[in-house]
C-alpha cells in the first residue's frame, strides 16, 4: 500500500524537512496546535501538519480553497479544534488529504507556485506554536501487551509463574481516565493516597513515594463501531487512525497498596501524557512487519484474534526510547540519560487484536478513543520500560551519567519519550516527543 508520498528520492521546498529526524516530506503527521500570535488560544486551535520545524496550517489552507474532492472533506474536518470529526471519516479522506498536502509540499509538486506565495500565512515555526491534544478522548484503555514488562512484574509475585494463566490467551487491559490525559509538555503532579510502609501493621496517606513511568505506544481510534457490532479482526486496520507515545505515570506503592481485587485506580487516574503529532496508518505504511512467532508452546490465540494476513504484516518496527533529565542536568545543559531501548515487537499482541478483543463483546469504540499498549519492555535490562523493573521495585540503585542516583523519579525530573521507524529503501520518520516533568 506504499505510493509517491513514501519516495524517498522526493523533497520539500520547507528546507528543514530535508533530513529531519522526526517529520521528513515522507512523515506528514497530524495534531491540533494554536498559531502564534493570537488572543484567543482556544479559538484558534486548527488541525496542522508537521514538516520539518514548520506546521502546515489546514484550517488556512483549506479556506484557500487548496483542497479538492475527498481531500477538501478531509481538511474542512481538520480545521476545527480536534480531529474527532477527520477521524470518523475513516481512511478515504484522511489518504487524499495526506497526498495532496504531500503535493502542496514536495519541492517538485504541482502546487509548488501556488503555495509559495501563501507561505506566511499556511506554515508556522513548531516552536513559536502551542500543540494540544489531537482529539477530545472520550475513552482511555490501557493494555497489557508488553510480555516482558508483564513477565518482570509477575516474578515478584511468583518467580515460578510469572504470567497469569490468562495472559497468552487474552490481550488482557483495564479502563484508565480520559479525562487526567495531558498533551506533552505539561507537568504532573505528584500524587497523594495511602500506601503501606514496609514492616507497618496499617496504611499511611501522603505523597507517593515510588512515581514511576511507563513507556507506552498510543493507537487513535478512527472510525469505530455500533454498539453490539464488533469490529472483525481482518477489519481492525480500518479502524486505526494512527500511533503515538504515552506515559501511562504510575503512583507504585498507591498502586501496589490498592490494586486487590479490583485493580489500578488511584495509582494510575491522577495523569498520562501523550505525545501531540498522530503518526498516520498511511505514514507508517512501509513499516508494517509479521508479528513475531509465538514460543514454541504457546496457545494458538483463538479465531477471533487470529488472522493470516494480520500476523504476516500487523506488527510494526518502531524503535522506542526512555530518557530522563534531572535538574542537575538541566542546570548544567548536559543530555538526559537513556534509561531503556525497546521496540514494539516486544508486544505479544498486535494493535489489530487489541480491536479486535475490545469490540468481541459488542463494546462501541468512538472516534478519537486511545488505547495504551501497555509498557514495553525488552527481553533484556537495556530495554525495560519503568523505573520500577529497573530499580528491582525499589530494591536496586540507578545510576545516572552525572552520578546521580534514582530508584523512583523525584521532584524537577522530565520523562522523555522517543520514537523512530527505519527501514532500509525508505526514508526514517519519527513520533516527535512524549515529555512532562514532575512537580511536588
Amino acid at each position: 500500500m506504499t505510493d509517491e508520498t513514501h519516495d524517498k528520492a522526493r523533497q520539500s521546498w520547507v528546507a528543514s524537512a530535508n533530513g529531519h529526524s522526526e517529520f521528513p516530506l515522507q512523515n506528514l503527521p497530524f495534531g491540533v496546535f494554536s498559531p502564534p500570535g493570537r488572543t484567543a488560544p482556544d479559538a484558534a486551535r486548527r488541525g496542522g501538519v508537521a514538516i520539518g520545524d514548520m506546521i502546515f496550517d489546514l484550517r488556512a489552507a483549506n479556506d484557500a480553497g487548496l483542497f479538492s474532492g475527498e481531500a477538501a472533506t478531509g481538511a474542512e474536518a481538520a480545521s476545527g479544534g480536534m480531529l474527532n470529526s477527520l477521524m470518523a471519516l475513516g481512511a478515504g479522506p484522511r489518504r487524499a488529504l495526506r497526498q495532496q498536502v504531500f503535493a502542496l509540499l514536495a519541492a517538485d509538486g504541482a502546487g509548488r507556485a501556488k503555495l509559495e506565495p501563501l507561505a506566511d500565512k499556511l506554515l508556522h515555526r513548531a516552536s513559536d506554536c502551542w500543540l494540544h491534544l489531537p482529539a477530545a478522548i472520550g475513552n482511555f484503555t490501557d493494555f497489557f501487551a508488553g510480555i516482558h514488562h508483564a513477565r518482570n512484574g509477575g516474578r515478584r509475585r511468583d518467580p515460578n509463574n510469572p504470567l497469569s494463566s490468562n495472559y497468552k490467551y487474552v490481550p488482557v487491559a483495564y479502563h484508565s481516565r480520559a479525562s487526567s490525559l495531558r498533551e506533552s509538555g505539561i507537568a504532573v503532579r505528584r500524587p497523594a493516597g495511602q500506601y503501606m510502609v514496609p514492616n507497618e501493621t496499617t496504611p499511611s496517606y501522603g505523597p507517593c513515594r515510588n512515581l514511576d513511568y511507563e513507556l507506552e505506544l498510543a493507537v487513535w481510534i478512527g472510525p469505530g463501531n455500533r454498539q453490539g457490532e464488533p469490529i472483525p479482526i481482518g477489519e481492525a486496520s480500518k479502524h486505526i487512525f494512527g500511533l503515538g507515545l504515552v506515559n501511562d505515570w504510575s503512583a507504585r506503592d498507591i498502586q501496589f497498596w490498592e490494586m486487590p481485587p479490583l485493580g489500578p485506580f488511584l495509582g494510575k487516574n491522577f495523569g498520562s501524557t501523550v505525545s501531540p503529532w498522530i503518526v498516520t496508518a498511511e505514514a507508517l505504511e512501509p513499516f508494517h512487519v509479521a508479528q513475531p512467532e509465538r514460543p514454541a508452546g504457546d496457545p494458538r490465540p483463538l479465531s477471533y484474534l487470529w488472522d493470516d494476513n494480520d500476523q504476516r504484516s500487523g506488527a510494526f518496527d518502531i524503535e522506542l526510547e526512555a530518557l530522563l533529565l534531572t535538574p542537575q542536568m538541566r542546570q548544567k545543559a548536559l543530555e538526559p540519560h537513556r534509561m531503556s531501548r525497546s521496540n514494539t515487537l516486544d508486544l505479544y499482541w498486535t494493535v489489530a487484536q487489541l480491536v479486535a478483543h475490545h469490540t468481541c463483546g459488542g463494546c462501541n469504540l468512538l472516534p478519537g478513543d486511545i488505547f495504551g499498549s501497555g509498557t514495553i519492555s525488552g527481553p533484556t535490562e537495556e530495554g525495560w520500560g519503568s523505573l520500577n523493573e529497573l530499580s528491582h521495585a525499589g530494591q536496586r540503585t540507578i545510576t545516572l551519567h552525572t552520578g546521580e542516583s534514582r530508584t523512583y523519579l523525584q521532584d524537577g525530573d522530565e520523562v522523555i519519550f522517543r520514537a523512530h521507524c527505519r527501514r532500509d529503501g525508505y526514508v526514517p520518520i519519527g513520533f516527535g516527543e512524549c515529555r512532562a516533568r514532575v512537580v511536588g
